[in-house]
């Protein structure tokens, strides 16, 4: 690892792990980027929670741009800010260890709610269609110890999810990266969904959920698929919860 990485981690991340340090194909943000990251997480938490926990899975680009501009409680985004949110969308991720498909080609990707299906008591959406039989038919076959943990995730959501894991590991673009799609490359734009066991809380999205009963039935099924497995060759971690719609 270069010395400028080197003091950036040790600037910006005093909990990371030495392990971590030590791994020097790891790729880091400068201070000046990760300065950008930590206002961008910032506004989009405000506008997360301005325009609802189920709205903030569905609204566009412009959307997000507009509420910045119009709502204080918001505060519009920085030429900074926008420029890293167009970085994050367009750039190859393949130098950070993500090899998945590009499933978004538009960053103002637009999700009609003629598309998808509000499931209650869950706070998010599924597309009507597929994933939302296979959803149905989930919860007759499981049990209903199962339940939606995360569906339809739009541009903007996905963004919001991948800046804060950029945040959240000190800049380590590598280890944010190879932990959640980057927001062009989330099947939860196009059809996948998460589930989990009711009352796990944040042990739905560990490996943990690879040891329930619910788990183990749902490997038994045959029309729905793991996405990211053990050996996936998208370079993301294990996640025994994301179910592929197929």
């Amino acid at each position: 690892m270069n010395r400028r990485n080197f003091l950036t981690c040790v600037a910006l991340a005093p909990t990371i792990s030495t392990n971590l340090l030590a791994q020097d194909y790891d790729v880091y943000l400068s201070l000046s980027e990760f300065a950008t990251i930590s206002t961008l997480n910032s506004r989009l938490k405000r506008l997360k929670k301005f325009v609802g926990f189920a709205n903030f899975n569905l609204i566009s680009y412009n959307q997000a741009l507009y509420y910045g501009r119009n709502y204080s409680r918001v505060g519009a985004f920085s030429q900074k800010e926008i420029g890293m949110m167009e970085r994050l969308f367009d750039e190859n991720p393949n130098d950070y260890g993500f090899y998945g498909e590009k499933t978004c080609i538009d960053l103002n990707n637009k999700v009609s709610r003629k598309e998808v299906k509000k499931i209650p008591y869950t706070g998010h959406y599924l597309f009507k269609g597929k994933a939302e039989a296979d959803y149905k038919k989930l919860i007759s076959d499981v049990g209903d110890s199962i339940i939606l943990t995360s569906g339809v995730r739009n541009v903007v959501k996905q963004m919001s999810l991948y800046v804060n894991k950029i945040y959240n590991c000190g800049g380590n673009m590598t280890k944010a990266t190879t932990s959640i799609a980057p927001p062009a490359y989330s099947y939860h734009t196009i059809s996948d969904f998460d589930v989990g066991r009711k009352g796990w809380g944040y042990k739905n999205f560990t490996a943990d959920f690879a040891l329930t009963n619910e788990f183990e039935m749902m490997t038994k099924l045959d029309y729905i698929g793991m996405r990211y497995s053990m050996d996936n060759r998208d370079g993301v971690r294990f996640e025994p919860w994301h179910v592929e719609v197929i």
